[in-house]
């Protein structure tokens, strides 16, 4: 019985993830078609929060315009690692509009006093569809010991993710 019980939450699971994925597939049609690409200018893609404690958060934002004619899709936006959080403008973004990239930062899971994050962006722009955006600053109160711990990441590397 419990076999069938696992069993069928098993395939509610499977199928639950595969009726989800429509607006999925017109996102990777839109990023297949070179003729559905058009421009975007970030107005930043490096910010300093500057300096907090640690325990607080920091919230950043990045603001991107489509500068084509075709409508802009941030199709995805994904964090370098588990200490930040990120929202974006989920809906295609008009030509002549702004969207956003929003991060926050959980210095509670921070392992460094000196802060260097990165989020990736991919999206519809015909000359760089990845791009990496980056936030920095410092944690104050960390123990000396843990800031050991963390390698930066290398930007330049980042960018071909």
């Amino acid at each position: 019985m419990k076999h069938l019980a696992c069993l069928t939450l098993l395939i509610m699971g499977i199928t639950a993830c595969n009726n989800n994925n429509t607006g999925d597939d017109a996102v990777k049609k839109t990023l297949s078609d070179t003729a559905n690409y058009t421009s975007v200018e970030w107005v930043d893609t490096l910010k300093n929060f500057g300096t907090i404690v640690y325990g607080e958060k920091a919230d950043i934002q990045f603001r991107c315009k489509n500068a084509g004619n075709k409508p802009l899709i941030l199709a995805s936006v994904t964090p370098g690692c588990g200490c930040t959080l990120a929202d974006y403008t989920k809906e295609p973004i008009a030509p002549g509009k702004e969207g956003f990239v929003n991060a926050s930062f959980d210095s509670k899971k921070a392992h460094s006093a000196d802060v260097r994050k990165l989020i990736y962006v991919r999206c519809n722009d015909k000359t760089n569809t990845d791009r990496a955006l980056i936030f920095e600053g410092k944690v104050t109160g960390l123990n000396e010991q843990d800031n050991d711990k963390v390698v930066m990441p290398d930007p330049k590397k980042a960018k071909n993710y």
